[in-house]
């Protein structure tokens, strides 16, 4: 796998990064995440459908709540052929005791903890911290990836506008 130094930073402070960016047209890497029950999701369960894929360092943080509260709003208006996903390295405990204390329904959380093998195959694997750096991918019913964007500081929110047009565009 290969290491990136610089192309993100934490607090100003550049970090590693493992795995290659994806980028739009892509084929979209299958993953296997676990998801709050213990079970395992992969993007083939979706197959069909289109899929926004926030991913965040922590949903603990405030700006990993913010986010992931932003895209759950706008997945419930999105009708039955969109799927939202955040992915972290967060535990699944963690991550249905957050969902519950947060009221969050549209969209799926999803655990890298296991073996990073999201981040790795989607370059959002931050070595140091073995987290996932923040990011956004859109991909559509066919599994091509139509929208991507990686932060450059952990602690930058996304593009929130951007994602969803493209997620709307899709969708109608």
């Amino acid at each position: 796998m290969t290491e990136h130094t610089g192309e993100l930073t934490h607090k100003g402070k550049p970090v590693t990064v493992i795995g290659d960016k994806l980028n739009v047209g892509d084929k979209a890497p299958n993953f296997s995440l676990t998801d709050n029950d213990w079970s395992t999701v992969t993007l083939d369960d979706s197959a069909g459908k289109i899929r926004l894929i926030s991913v965040v360092p922590s949903l603990d943080t405030g700006l990993c709540d913010a986010q992931t509260r932003h895209f759950n709003e706008a997945i419930a208006a999105m009708g039955d052929n969109v799927v939202g996903y955040t992915v972290s390295a967060d535990l699944p405990y963690a991550q249905k005791r957050w969902c519950g204390n947060a009221g969050v329904e549209n969209v799926i959380t999803l655990s890298d903890h296991k073996d990073m093998s999201f981040g790795n195959a989607y370059g959002t694997h931050y070595k140091e911290r073995r987290l996932e750096r923040r990011a956004v991918f859109v991909i559509d019913e066919a599994g091509v990836v139509q929208y991507v964007e990686y932060l450059p500081e952990i602690s930058q929110p996304p593009d929130y506008d951007a994602a969803l047009a493209v997620l709307k565009k899709l969708a109608s």
